[in-house]
């Protein structure tokens, strides 16, 4: 299954025989078979992208795998890497390391340099853009694809690889030529009771780590 945000709205793309079991509660929501024409894709993005009332969108297909390389071509694709960084507290409790940048709340990421290794990009971008020195790299958490509109107006697919990663830093530079005004340690079940302004797929990778380590 893929799932894409886009402008907020989750857009899961799945075999058709997976639907019934993963969206058990389909209320707000639209739930369509793909048609095989990649043209019919842009009534979907285009609703996503203007004001909606749908919660997620699920498009099916024998060939879910068909069907999301048919979404790609619609894009321009980006290759991200980045990283959740852990601490443990002088109370032995976990932490993470999280940034603000442009009034939302966020982990540090970046564009992937030509001919740079995934894993080399997640850590130059969160050592860039947090000011850490020396960073300990563990496995990687997932990937996430979200969607937006370049400064040519075009659209952007960025596939973004995340990390986990250890420091026990606790000095910070924040990069303020990428608008990045915060750089902190919160506990991750903290910072995910309280109702902020944070991207979905930013969500999905803390929450994913953290279920893990239950």
């Amino acid at each position: 299954m893929y799932k894409i945000y886009i402008n907020s709205t989750p857009l899961f793309i799945t075999n058709s025989k997976y639907v019934k079991k993963l969206f058990p509660d389909t209320k707000d929501a639209l739930i369509a078979r793909y048609s095989g024409k990649s043209k019919s894709l842009l009534n979907y993005i285009d609703s996503l992208e203007k004001p909606h009332k749908f919660s997620f969108v699920v498009l099916h297909s024998q060939d879910a795998k068909a069907c999301f390389r048919d979404f790609k071509r619609v894009y321009k694709m980006i290759e991200a890497a980045g990283g959740l960084v852990f601490r443990k507290n002088k109370a032995k409790k976990k932490e993470i390391l999280l940034i603000h940048r442009q009034g939302y709340y966020d982990l540090p990421k970046g564009k992937i340099d030509k001919g740079e290794q995934t894993k080399a990009a997640a850590v130059r971008e969160v050592k860039e853009e947090t000011g850490i020195k020396k960073i300990k790299l563990g496995k990687k958490i997932m990937k996430t694809y979200h969607t937006y509109r370049d400064r040519k107006n075009r659209r952007v697919l960025k596939k973004t690889h995340w990390y986990k990663m250890k420091t026990s830093q606790n000095e910070f530079i924040p990069q303020l030529e990428e608008d990045i005004d915060l750089v902190f340690w919160m506990n991750p079940q903290a910072f995910l009771s309280v109702q902020r302004k944070v991207y979905g797929n930013i969500l999905d990778v803390i929450r994913t780590e953290m279920t893990r380590n239950i």
